[in-house]
C-alpha cells in the first residue's frame, strides 16, 4: 500500500519578507542611503586620518595658516581646509561624526529602555499607578531643557575646573534624562489600548501571569512603534548634543565635536575667510538629521499600524 508524504511548507522568511518590503519604500531607501554614508564617515575617520597624516587634534601651522595668520581654503593636503589652529576641518569633521553617533544612539536607546519600561506599567496597571507615573512624566518634562542641562553639566566641574566625569558620559545621561519621558507617553498610550483587546482578555481567561502578558502580547506590538519613535527621537538629540557643545558646556575641544566647531567658527569670525571651517561640521549635522527623519518617516509608513490604517 502507498504511503502519500505529505511535504512540509518551507519556513517563511519574515526577516527577509520585512527587509524587502522596508526597500520598496522609496524613504526609507533615501534615509537609509544618507544613514550609511554618515555611519561610513564616522568609521572611516581613523583611516582618514591614517592617509592624510592629519590627527583630529594635530596643529599644521606652518602649512595650514598663512602668512597673516589665517587658515587656508580647501586644497588636496586639506580637503575643507583648516582651521584657526591649523587643525584639518575634513578630519575633525569625521570624528565630530564619531562623537554625535557615540552620543546619541546610546542615549536614544536607553531612553527607549527607561520610557518603555515606566509607559508599559503606567498603562498596564492604570489606576492609581498610571495617575502617579503620569504626574512624574508631566513633572519632567516642565523642565527646561537647556536650563537644566546647563545647571547639571556646571556641577561636572572639580577644583581646577577639570570635568569629574567624561563629557561625553554626562551628555549622554543628560540627553537620556530628558528624553525617556516621549517613549513613557508613546508606550503608555499603546498600552492602553491594548490591555482592554481581545488578544489581552483571552490571555487573562487562560490563566497567563502579567509579566507572561507584558512581556508576550504587549511588547511584540508596541515595538514597531517605538523602533519608528526611536529613529524619529535620535536625530533630535544628536541635535540636543551640538547645542551643548556648541553652548561650551558639552564635548570640549580640542576633542571635535560638530557643535564646539560651528561655535569656534562663529567665535572667530574665520569662517569669513574660510566658509568650510563653518559649512563643514554645519553640512555633516544637517545631512546626518536629514538622513534620519527621512529613514523616519518611510520607517513610520511601514510599520506603525496607526499610520497603515490612516
Amino acid at each position: 500500500m502507498a504511503i502519500d508524504v505529505i511535504a512540509e511548507p518551507a519556513p517563511r522568511n519574515w526577516a527577509g519578507d520585512i527587509l524587502a518590503l522596508l526597500w520598496r519604500e522609496r524613504s526609507v531607501r533615501i534615509g537609509a542611503s544618507i544613514v550609511i554614508l554618515m555611519l561610513s564617515a564616522a568609521l572611516l575617520a581613523p583611516l582618514a586620518a591614517f592617509l592624510s597624516g592629519h590627527g583630529p587634534t594635530d596643529q599644521f601651522p606652518d602649512v595650514a595658516l598663512d602668512e597673516m595668520g589665517l587658515p587656508v581654503g580647501p586644497s588636496l593636503a586639506f580637503l575643507l581646509g583648516a582651521d584657526g589652529n591649523g587643525r584639518d576641518v575634513f578630519v575633525r569633521t569625521l570624528y565630530g561624526a564619531q562623537v554625535s553617533l557615540l552620543v546619541g544612539i546610546p542615549a536614544t536607546t536607553a531612553a527607549m529602555i527607561i520610557g518603555t519600561i515606566i509607559g508599559t506599567i503606567s498603562g498596564f496597571f492604570a489606576g492609581r499607578v498610571d495617575r502617579i507615573v503620569s504626574q512624574a512624566i508631566d513633572v519632567a518634562m516642565s523642565f527646561p531643557f537647556v536650563v537644566t542641562a546647563l545647571s547639571l553639566l556646571s556641577l561636572n566641574r572639580g577644583d581646577q575646573g577639570l570635568p569629574l566625569i567624561s563629557p561625553i558620559l554626562v551628555v549622554i545621561l543628560v540627553i537620556t534624562l530628558f528624553s525617556w519621558t516621549y517613549f513613557a507617553r508613546l508606550s503608555r498610550g499603546l498600552v492602553l489600548e491594548l490591555r482592554t483587546s481581545p488578544m489581552v482578555e483571552a490571555s487573562l481567561v487562560v490563566g497567563a501571569s502579567k509579566a507572561r502578558i507584558i512581556v508576550l502580547d504587549i511588547l511584540p506590538n508596541i515595538l514597531p512603534t517605538l523602533l519608528v519613535y526611536w529613529a524619529v527621537q535620535l536625530p533630535a538629540n544628536i541635535v540636543a548634543e551640538a547645542t551643548l557643545s556648541f553652548l561650551g558646556v558639552g564635548i570640549q575641544a580640542p576633542v571635535p565635536s560638530w557643535g564646539n566647531m560651528i561655535a569656534e567658527a562663529q567665535r572667530t569670525s574665520l569662517y569669513q575667510d574660510q566658509p568650510w571651517f563653518l559649512a563643514g561640521p554645519g553640512l555633516a549635522l544637517f545631512l546626518t538629521v536629514v538622513g534620519f527623519n527621512t529613514l523616519s518617516a518611510g520607517l513610520r509608513s511601514v510599520l506603525d499600524p496607526h499610520q497603515r490604517r490612516s
